[in-house]
Protein backbone atom coordinates (compact mmCIF):
# COMPACT_ATOMS: atom_id res chain seq x y z
CA UNK A 1 0.00 0.00 0.00
CA UNK A 2 1.95 2.99 -1.24
CA UNK A 3 -0.51 5.56 0.10
CA UNK A 4 0.38 4.55 3.67
CA UNK A 5 3.30 6.97 3.53
CA UNK A 6 0.78 9.83 3.29
CA UNK A 7 -1.07 9.00 6.52
CA UNK A 8 -0.25 10.73 9.79
CA UNK A 9 -1.90 11.10 13.17
CA UNK A 10 -3.69 14.38 13.86
CA UNK A 11 -0.62 15.47 15.82
CA UNK A 12 1.56 14.48 12.87
CA UNK A 13 -0.42 16.63 10.47
CA UNK A 14 -0.25 19.50 12.94
CA UNK A 15 3.53 19.19 13.07
CA UNK A 16 3.72 19.24 9.27
CA UNK A 17 1.90 22.57 9.17
CA UNK A 18 3.97 25.61 9.89
CA UNK A 19 1.18 27.29 11.84
CA UNK A 20 1.89 30.46 13.71
CA UNK A 21 -0.73 29.92 16.39
CA UNK A 22 -2.42 27.03 18.16
CA UNK A 23 -6.12 26.15 18.08
CA UNK A 24 -6.55 27.73 21.51
CA UNK A 25 -4.89 30.91 20.32
CA UNK A 26 -7.26 30.94 17.35
CA UNK A 27 -10.24 30.72 19.74
CA UNK A 28 -8.99 33.71 21.72
CA UNK A 29 -8.18 35.76 18.63
CA UNK A 30 -11.58 34.98 17.11
CA UNK A 31 -13.33 36.10 20.30
CA UNK A 32 -11.22 39.27 20.57
CA UNK A 33 -12.17 40.10 16.99
CA UNK A 34 -15.85 39.34 17.69
CA UNK A 35 -15.82 41.57 20.80
CA UNK A 36 -13.94 44.27 18.90
CA UNK A 37 -16.80 44.36 16.37
CA UNK A 38 -19.40 44.60 19.12
CA UNK A 39 -17.70 47.27 21.20
CA UNK A 40 -14.34 48.72 21.97
CA UNK A 41 -12.20 48.33 24.12
CA UNK A 42 -11.84 44.64 24.97
CA UNK A 43 -10.91 43.83 28.56
CA UNK A 44 -9.40 40.59 29.87
CA UNK A 45 -12.28 40.01 32.29
CA UNK A 46 -14.82 40.22 29.47
CA UNK A 47 -12.73 37.96 27.23
CA UNK A 48 -12.44 35.39 30.03
CA UNK A 49 -16.20 35.48 30.66
CA UNK A 50 -17.00 34.95 26.98
CA UNK A 51 -14.68 31.96 26.70
CA UNK A 52 -15.57 30.54 30.15
CA UNK A 53 -11.99 30.62 31.39
CA UNK A 54 -10.24 32.28 34.31
CA UNK A 55 -8.97 35.83 33.80
CA UNK A 56 -5.43 34.59 34.50
CA UNK A 57 -5.73 32.12 31.60
CA UNK A 58 -7.06 34.84 29.29
CA UNK A 59 -4.25 37.14 30.34
CA UNK A 60 -1.61 34.48 29.67
CA UNK A 61 -3.03 33.61 26.25
CA UNK A 62 -3.32 37.28 25.33
CA UNK A 63 0.36 37.60 26.22
CA UNK A 64 1.10 34.74 23.81
CA UNK A 65 -0.89 36.50 21.08
CA UNK A 66 1.08 39.67 21.80
CA UNK A 67 4.35 37.76 21.33
CA UNK A 68 3.09 36.67 17.92
CA UNK A 69 2.36 40.30 17.01
CA UNK A 70 -1.40 39.76 16.78
CA UNK A 71 -2.58 41.97 19.65
CA UNK A 72 -1.42 44.94 21.65
CA UNK A 73 -1.93 44.47 25.37
CA UNK A 74 -0.63 45.96 28.59
CA UNK A 75 -1.29 44.31 31.95
CA UNK A 76 -4.56 45.59 33.46
CA UNK A 77 -5.30 47.41 30.22
CA UNK A 78 -7.32 46.68 27.14
CA UNK A 79 -6.62 44.32 24.28
CA UNK A 80 -6.52 45.66 20.74
CA UNK A 81 -5.81 43.91 17.48
CA UNK A 82 -2.77 44.69 15.37
CA UNK A 83 -3.25 44.92 11.62
CA UNK A 84 -2.06 41.30 11.26
CA UNK A 85 -4.28 40.23 14.16
CA UNK A 86 -7.31 41.92 12.61
CA UNK A 87 -6.67 40.23 9.27
CA UNK A 88 -6.34 36.78 10.82
CA UNK A 89 -9.24 37.42 13.22
CA UNK A 90 -11.51 38.40 10.32
CA UNK A 91 -10.65 35.15 8.54
CA UNK A 92 -11.35 33.16 11.73
CA UNK A 93 -14.77 34.81 12.05
CA UNK A 94 -15.47 34.16 8.37
CA UNK A 95 -14.46 30.51 8.73
CA UNK A 96 -16.66 30.13 11.81
CA UNK A 97 -19.67 31.71 10.12
CA UNK A 98 -19.31 29.66 6.93
CA UNK A 99 -19.05 26.41 8.87
CA UNK A 100 -21.95 27.32 11.14
CA UNK A 101 -24.13 28.11 8.15
CA UNK A 102 -23.07 24.86 6.45
CA UNK A 103 -23.73 22.63 9.45
CA UNK A 104 -27.07 24.30 10.15
CA UNK A 105 -28.07 23.74 6.53
CA UNK A 106 -27.07 20.08 6.27
CA UNK A 107 -28.40 19.19 9.75
CA UNK A 108 -31.60 21.23 9.35
CA UNK A 109 -30.86 22.96 12.64
CA UNK A 110 -30.47 26.56 13.76
CA UNK A 111 -27.56 26.12 16.15
CA UNK A 112 -24.49 24.04 15.40
CA UNK A 113 -22.02 26.01 17.54
CA UNK A 114 -20.55 22.99 19.30
CA UNK A 115 -19.91 21.14 16.03
CA UNK A 116 -18.26 24.21 14.47
CA UNK A 117 -16.02 24.70 17.50
CA UNK A 118 -14.91 21.08 17.29
CA UNK A 119 -13.89 21.12 13.62
CA UNK A 120 -13.02 24.67 12.61
CA UNK A 121 -9.33 24.41 13.49
CA UNK A 122 -8.77 21.40 11.26
CA UNK A 123 -10.22 22.56 7.96
CA UNK A 124 -8.16 23.98 5.14
CA UNK A 125 -8.89 27.57 3.99
CA UNK A 126 -9.50 26.37 0.42
CA UNK A 127 -12.20 24.04 1.72
CA UNK A 128 -13.80 26.90 3.67
CA UNK A 129 -13.93 29.04 0.53
CA UNK A 130 -15.34 26.13 -1.49
CA UNK A 131 -18.04 25.57 1.14
CA UNK A 132 -18.86 29.28 0.92
CA UNK A 133 -19.22 28.99 -2.88
CA UNK A 134 -21.42 25.92 -2.47
CA UNK A 135 -23.61 27.67 0.10
CA UNK A 136 -23.99 30.69 -2.18
CA UNK A 137 -25.13 28.40 -4.98
CA UNK A 138 -27.40 25.95 -3.14
CA UNK A 139 -28.35 27.26 0.29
Amino acid sequence: MTQADNFYTLKGYSLLEQTKITSSMEDYLEMICRLHHERHPVRIKELAECLHVKPSSASKMTGNLKKQGLVAFEKYGTVSLTEEGMELGEYLLFRHNVLHRFFCYINQNTDELEQVEKVEHFIDPQTVYNIQKWLNKFA
